[in-house]
């Protein structure tokens, strides 16, 4: 906390000598998000981005924010902000996969991009200019609001031996990853995050995935689905900030500068915080809940997932011009990134693996 409040102070210092036009009008904006107020890390993109706006403009920008449990529609953040009845939002981008499917590659997508490469794509692979692209239509500026790494694959109640285990089965599951499982026969749905507990023990479905130790545990889904499967669904789930464009296009220059320097940071300091999160739970996790059966799904059902997965994008692809455009865009930079991570971190992993063991 501190070495962040230290930047914020250096960059107010900074923007004070370098725009002395930030002692212009206050500005007063409201921001809400889909997560409730205390489910951390990913509800603090409320306040630091509050706090570091507040500090680079002397408080001149102030920034109210309002989780889920007060507002009352988690799911309903683009429209909210599209509106006007707020000026900004924090949320995920696949989570408008209903109203435009293009939407969810700026989360995440099955067997994609890892948390460097996507980065990497966002800001030197066209892919920022495709977020704007997409999300101009709905009214709204899209950039990315922190990542919450690798997600795991969901809770089950019954371990997956087969695909036949996964016909009829009822599962909380967003985005792109839950078409696939449709295809395999799962009963989809998509539960605001506020929901989920409530859901899996009434039974009203039989798996959920969430995001990933860190946040995962707090929640007690091992309390009744206790089988914890490895992820492939969303290698790199990117979180984002909503911005409405008329309240952004009134902001100054300087003040649109200081946003987009804040909430560049957010994104930043919540990835380190997810992963910070996932390690030390995941650390309790073993030692203290042995009931947890950490799991991998087999090879033939990941084989029939990217099967389904390959079939869904190139079915979006052949119907939707932008989709395709996306698709193609995210494709071709992995392939280009895809070597480098093999040879660097994967090799490394190896090799740290074998002098440790």
């Amino acid at each position: 906390m501190k070495y962040f409040a230290r930047i914020a102070m250096c960059l107010a210092a900074l923007m004070m000598i370098a725009a002395p036009a930030l002692a212009e009008k206050k500005v007063r904006w409201k921001m809400a998000m889909t997560w409730g107020s205390t489910l951390t890390p990913l509800s603090e993109a409320g306040p630091w981005l509050a706090e570091m706006v507040g500090a680079m403009t002397g408080g001149n920008f102030e920034i109210r924010w309002e989780g889920a449990d007060k507002h009352k529609a988690a799911l309903g953040i683009l429209d909210m902000v599209k509106g006007g009845q707020y000026e900004i939002g924090h949320s995920a981008a696949y989570y408008w996969k209903g109203k435009d499917v293009t939407t969810t590659f700026f989360t995440t997508a099955p067997f994609d991009m890892n948390v460097n490469e996507q980065y990497a794509w966002y800001y030197y692979g066209g892919g920022l200019e495709l977020m704007q692209k997409v999300f101009s239509k709905h009214g709204v500026y899209s950039f990315p609001g922190g990542n919450t790494g690798v997600q795991m694959g969901g809770w089950f109640r019954k371990e997956i031996t087969n695909l036949e285990d996964l016909k009829g089965l009822k599962m909380r599951i967003p985005g792109l990853a839950g078409e696939v499982f449709a295809k395999l026969g799962v009963s989809v749905t998509n539960i605001p995050p506020g929901e989920l507990s409530t859901a899996l023990e009434r039974g009203t479905i039989d798996a959920l995935e969430w995001v990933g130790p860190g946040m995962d545990i707090r929640m007690g889904f091992y309390k009744i689905a206790p089988f914890y499967y490895a992820g492939w669904h969303e290698p790199a789930s990117e979180l984002q900030y909503m911005v409405n464009k008329k309240a952004y296009d009134d902001l100054s220059p300087e003040y649109q500068a200081v946003l987009k320097t804040a909430m560049q940071a957010v994104a930043i300091r919540m990835t380190a915080a997810n992963f910070d999160d996932n390690a030390r739970a995941w650390e309790k996790m073993l030692a203290e809940y042995p009931n947890i059966k950490v799991m991998k799904f087999p090879e033939p059902v990941l084989q029939a997932m990217k099967k389904a997965t390959d079939e869904v994008l190139a079915g979006y692809a052949a119907e939707n011009a932008e989709f395709k455009e996306v698709y193609e865009s995210r494709k071709a930079y992995r392939e280009v990134a895809r070597p480098w991570t093999k040879i660097s971190e994967q090799n490394y992993l190896e090799a740290y693996d074998t002098v440790t063991k």
